[in-house]
């Protein structure tokens, strides 16, 4: 049985969470250095970006990038296959590396962030479905949560690079930080040429037997006939019952499932946090000068947590590990909000903060990516994959524009004390574990096939 080849194909897929990670949270060490290069003041720079201009070209572009992504992924990823999808987000990854550094004006550096955004809004589709098909029912969870894992490891290397880049190269600092993005761009980009295609999609769409025996061979299926023919069969109901699209009656549970955990989790306020990590941290009373390196514990939290939640995942299910998540998220923002209001000490702010960072690692974070990619038909996985990420990414890019009109120092609306951001997402959070209880089912341990069974009506 090649249990390597099977692990050795998922890290090289999940490599590119590292890349969304580590991208997604490395503009936040660039946030005020270019703000201050292309923003708005009255004597230095009269012409330059306002405040909602800042949030749109500079933070949230690459955001809307992974909504254009992740929306238009479904297609060329049912169409060409999942391998060669993966190899195309790498030279774009790399483009968007070397443009955004070498920018010299901020509708270059949001054009080159827009192109970064858009492969990471199609790997969020691509790479999950891929490691999803690969894998089986009593490992798919730690599987496709290693993708979600490769997204905090990014996470806390972009921290950790911001850190030590600040005053590397003083003005030009923020480069550097950008620039770092091509080494795992260019290491991923090699490594997906040796990957095996995808079983389940040569089977449903390619109907290529031959090469899907030969591959599911090669990551170490024990019963390939029995293996092929739950597919073929799973395939030839989801055509009977005319479920080949995505927006059907018969659909509607996954659908609707999709929809409020990718929406769930951006209305928890992650991305707030980790876009804006630095300016929350000196808003919470830490000095600028440690607000980086303050961000780095943040993503250490988020990295151990997401240990813990992928080792438990096919233990005690994705249900457990969202209603767990969700207590922690509420206790957290709620005392967060409460910080904010009766000007809490910065150790008291952080440690909540990073109560925070552990509930969302071991329950959303976990969960988000393993749930959309195994609730789909393996005819519509990618379709639907795509439509549960364009949520998250929407709601994300959303988030992100924004937040400079609450947090910003001289125009924000809640500049003086923003703890009604944080009492908002407590809210959010506690609707969510409402939902969950209510209508979120377990999947540990069922096969793609038996959960299209369960799942579609």
């Amino acid at each position: 049985m090649n249990k390597g080849k099977l692990f050795q194909s998922t890290v090289v897929a999940a490599l590119a969470g590292f890349i969304f990670g580590f991208d997604m949270v490395v503009i936040s060490g660039a946030d005020l250095p270019l703000q201050k290069l292309w923003g708005y003041h009255e004597i230095n720079n009269p012409t330059g970006l306002s405040t909602i201009q800042h949030g749109l070209f500079i933070m949230s572009m690459a955001l809307w990038g992974t909504v254009i992504g992740s929306v238009f992924a479904g297609a060329p990823t049912e169409k060409y296959g999942r391998k060669k999808v993966l190899i195309w987000l790498g030279i774009m990854f790399i483009a968007s590396a070397i443009g955004s550094a070498l920018a010299q004006d901020p509708y270059t550096f949001s054009f080159f962030r827009l192109i970064g955004g858009i492969a990471i809004g199609v790997s969020s589709v691509a790479a999950p479905t891929y490691i999803s098909e690969i894998s089986n029912k009593n490992n798919r969870g730690k599987l496709v949560g290693m993708y979600q894992f490769n997204i905090v490891f990014g996470i806390l290397i972009a921290y950790l690079s911001n850190y030590f880049l600040a005053g590397f190269d003083g003005s030009n600092d923020w480069r550097w930080m950008l620039a770092v993005l091509l080494i795992p761009s260019v290491i991923y980009t090699i490594m997906t040429l040796g990957l095996p295609e995808s079983p389940r999609w040569l089977l449903s769409v390619k109907k290529d037997e031959d090469a899907a025996r030969k591959n599911l061979q090669s990551i170490g299926v024990e019963d390939i006939d029995e293996t092929i023919t739950e597919i073929n069969t799973s395939n030839e109901q989801e055509k009977l019952q005319g479920g080949v699209e995505l927006f059907k009656i018969q659909h509607r549970k996954i659908i609707a499932i999709a929809f409020f955990v990718a929406f769930f989790n951006q209305a928890s306020g992650i991305n707030f946090l980790l876009y804006y990590a630095p300016r929350i941290l000196e808003e919470a009373g830490f000095p600028k000068d440690n607000s980086l390196l303050s961000s780095i514990s943040l993503g250490m939290m988020n990295l151990i947590f997401t240990f813990v939640g992928l080792w438990l995942i096919d233990r005690i299910g994705r249900k457990t590990l969202l209603i767990i998540g969700s207590f922690g998220y509420i206790i957290s923002l709620s005392m967060v909000a409460y910080g904010f209001v009766a000007h809490g000490s910065p150790a008291f702010m952080l440690s909540f903060l990073l109560l925070f960072i552990a509930s969302h690692a071991i329950g959303q974070g976990a969960v988000i990516w393993v749930l959309i990619s195994e609730i789909f038909p393996t005819p519509i996985r990618a379709k639907g994959q795509a439509f549960g990420a364009s949520v998250h990414w929407v709601f994300a890019a959303v988030i992100t524009l924004i937040t400079p009109v609450f947090l910003d120092k001289d125009h924000g609306i809640f500049k003086e004390n923003p703890w009604p951001i944080f009492a908002f997402f407590a809210v959010m959070m506690a609707i969510q574990l409402v939902w969950i209880i209510a209508k979120v089912p377990e999947t540990k341990g069922v096969s793609l096939e038996d959960l299209q069974k369960k799942l579609v009506q």
